[in-house]
């Protein structure tokens, strides 16, 4: 927690130091919740005033999130009794009553239209954000933060045709690499995508191309070990391999 921070991160306070018995870290780990890089690298993508986490669990993330100063409230959204129960133990652990929310309800249908300027959909198929995201409506905020367990294509193009820019992506070793996506609403075309060959853009992501992320690096060179030998004329693999042979001419620094 000792490096320097953006201007934007007003952190209040660090967790203190655990070198004690197991139950003072359990209660340490209480209010100040331990995530894992998956979670982290949501985290480092979120900054706000008022910030939603849809779909939240245990509500670890959205407490983080004020703990650190990257938003000021937080409201919480989850739909399902278990995990509802869960974020509202969390946040009563945590202190934060007065800035982190519980509500009920499924997607955006428990915020009022302007409420939050940004919000997190973690952990889900690239399909159901979607659909969150498509049934939003004028409840959708100007940032989100997005990260699917499987490929965010989809979410990419939503986002083109969306009005909205992509303006971060970070991938987080776990189970598999997790991509993670910061959108902002801005006019005009998205400026990440310039350059790039556009399939291999939309399926890998144009900033970790440009970055030449080592976690997609891998992904890529998987794919395209994978296709070749199903890459036979005219069938879908062989389009598959076209673009993850793009993608890896980018990563690679081949013009």
């Amino acid at each position: 927690m000792g490096a320097s921070r953006p201007g934007w991160f007003r952190a209040a306070w660090s967790a203190p130091a655990t070198g004690c018995g197991p139950c003072d870290v359990a209660a340490v780990r209480a209010v100040w919740p331990v995530l894992d890089a998956r979670l982290e690298a949501v985290l480092a993508l979120i900054r706000a005033e008022v910030h939603a986490d849809i779909g939240s669990d245990h509500a670890h993330l959205p407490i983080r999130v004020v703990q650190e100063g990257r938003a000021e409230r937080c409201v919480v959204v989850e739909v399902n009794p278990g995990p509802l129960g869960h974020a509202r133990a969390s946040v009563a652990r945590s202190g934060l009553g007065a800035r982190v929310e519980v509500r009920e309800g499924n997607g955006f249908d428990p915020l009022d239209a302007g409420e939050v300027d940004s919000a997190s959909l973690t952990g889900m198929g690239a399909a159901t954000i979607l659909g969150v995201l498509e049934r939003a409506g004028e409840k959708l905020p100007g940032a989100l933060v997005l990260q699917p367990n499987d490929s965010p294509l989809p979410l990419r193009m939503w986002a083109r045709a969306s009005g909205y820019h992509l303006t971060a992506e970070r991938m987080a070793a776990g189970y598999w690499a997790y991509p993670v996506l910061r959108l902002e609403r801005r006019p005009g075309l998205d400026p990440a995508y310039a350059g790039l060959p556009l399939e291999a853009a939309l399926r890998y992501g144009p900033l970790l191309l440009r970055g030449r992320s080592p976690l997609l690096l891998e992904q890529v060179q998987r794919d395209v070990a994978r296709l070749t030998p199903l890459a036979a004329p005219g069938r879908p693999a062989e389009r598959e391999l076209t673009t993850a042979r793009s993608a890896l001419q980018v990563l690679e620094g081949a013009s």
